[in-house]
């Protein structure tokens, strides 16, 4: 479906994000680098280079910033148009896993393997609250839309919901058996999806902090899960090398789209909800048509990407 398009990398890749307005998408790779992809031709546009390896990355709301954090325990601040460095957050004692900004732009969230969650102020890079109470590392952290709670998912099986201003604990969702790698809440923050290493991804109610569903289907680890913008879908990725999509209202499997040769660690919808991305071990990112209201089989052979970046 569509021209497929090689481009390479030199490592595996490790987090996918879409800007806001969908036309660059940015990937972070244990090849150290950050790399600014065109979406539309797949041109590489940038490579922003200084981290020791990246294991996350993301857009700020004004697509303006981007953030990364690293194995060697900072967040980079880059400037899109040009690349710059602008600011280094230093403070984990330990690998930054997942970072994440608050929808005005004015907070970054990450999670550390120093157990810890820290909040920066972005402009200027004060630290604003470090949330304490994990158990061990922190592999997700997510905003809700409106600002006002970040979820955590971590390696102790839990997911916690924390007030952003004051950072106290609401909060602590349980029931994985496994760490929990990967955390986001739908855009009308009411639901909250979270990955596994126990191979499920579970739904929970945001208000009391219900189990909604339990996904189940994947047969490996699921690092990453993503919202489409209409909440009508669920996107997967795992271990497994598939990424799945769900039907999150009822939790039904709507598609299994197979193509990566290794993990997927990293899936993200654009903005619009044309285009998921994912990236894999396999040195891949993968473009994929989107599948907004599609049928309820649980496997679609004929669903293709539209463009794979390749990374060797």
């Amino acid at each position: 479906m569509g021209q497929q398009l090689v481009i390479e990398h030199p490592s595996r890749v490790l987090s996918v994000a879409f800007s806001p307005d969908g036309r660059l998408l940015a990937s972070g790779s244990d090849d150290t680098t950050v790399r600014l992809w065109q979406v539309a031709g797949g041109a590489l546009l940038r490579t922003l280079e200084g981290h020791t390896d990246s294991y996350s990355v993301a857009f700020s709301p004004d697509g303006q910033t981007i953030a990364s954090g690293s194995i060697d325990c900072v967040v980079r601040l880059w400037q899109v148009a040009g690349g710059a460095l602008l600011r280094t957050l230093e403070g984990h004692t330990g690998p930054v896993l997942s970072v994440a900004f608050s929808p005005d732009g004015q907070i970054l969230a990450t999670g550390s393997r120093d157990n810890t969650v820290r909040l920066w102020q972005v402009a200027g890079g004060a630290l604003l609250h470090t949330l304490e109470g994990h158990a061990d590392w922190v592999w997700g952290v997510a905003f809700s839309p409106d600002g006002q709670i970040l979820a955590t998912g971590s390696r102790d099986t839990t997911v916690r919901l924390w007030q952003v201003a004051g950072g106290a604990l609401l909060r602590t969702l349980e029931g994985h058996t496994g760490p929990v790698l990967s955390v986001a809440f739908s855009r009308d923050g009411q639901t909250l999806a979270s990955g596994s290493a126990d191979t499920t991804v579970r739904l929970w109610q945001v208000a009391g902090g219900a189990l909604l569903h339990t996904l189940e289907g994947h047969t490996d680890f699921v690092w990453s899960v993503a919202f489409s913008p209409d909440g009508r879908l669920l996107a997967s990725g795992s271990d497994d090398t598939t990424v799945r999509l769900w039907q999150v209202a009822g939790g039904a499997l709507l598609h299994t789209l197979e193509g990566h040769t290794d993990f997927v660690w990293s899936v993200a919808f654009s903005r619009d909800g044309q285009t998921l991305a994912s990236g894999s071990a396999d040195t891949t990112v993968r473009l994929w048509q989107s599948l907004a209201g599609g049928g309820t089989e649980t496997h679609h052979k004929e669903e293709k990407d539209v463009r794979k970046l390749q990374f060797q």
